[in-house]
């Protein structure tokens, strides 16, 4: 049987994305066409419909949002795995009030999924730490997660 497809974020996933988090995004790698897959944790959910994150403006994820807006977010949380997929669009090329440079994008979400294989379930979510001064981290994660939620 076939997982139930929304087409907006559920009550059980908002909350995991309105807190820093593992995620990967998929986007359409600009010069090859092929998928181009990157790990993040500056992730922030708007609302139901809505979901920022921050990466370095240099990274290829903008080059590959602004020539395909078409990705996917996926999320493990709650004892599943989520295929999140929408479109991107860059809303700011550098954040202000970040002392790195980072560009704010925002997708539309189209679809969510559940795409955990059947018969099973999550039982430790991903954990990672930053391997940098922690206290200059935490504060960087403030400033960042601050941003995303204007």
């Amino acid at each position: 049987m076939a997982n139930q497809v929304e087409t907006a974020l559920t009550e059980e996933l908002l909350p995991l994305l309105r807190e820093e988090r593992y995620v990967t995004l998929a986007t359409v790698d600009y010069e090859s066409g092929g998928t181009n897959v990157n790990a993040m944790s500056w992730v922030y959910a708007i609302d139901e419909h809505h979901i920022r994150f921050s990466v370095d403006n240099r990274s290829r994820i903008v080059e590959n949002v602004k020539n395909q807006p078409l990705v996917t977010l996926t999320v493990i949380g709650n004892g599943s795995t989520y295929a999140i997929t929408g479109e991107a669009k860059v809303i700011q090329e550098k954040i202000e009030d970040v002392p790195l440079k980072l560009a704010l994008i925002e997708i539309t979400v189209k679809e969510v999924r559940d795409v955990m294989f059947y018969g099973s379930r999550i039982t430790s979510e991903p954990k990672f730490e930053k391997t940098y001064d922690k206290e200059a981290a935490d504060k960087l994660d403030r400033q960042v997660m601050a941003a995303m939620k204007v």
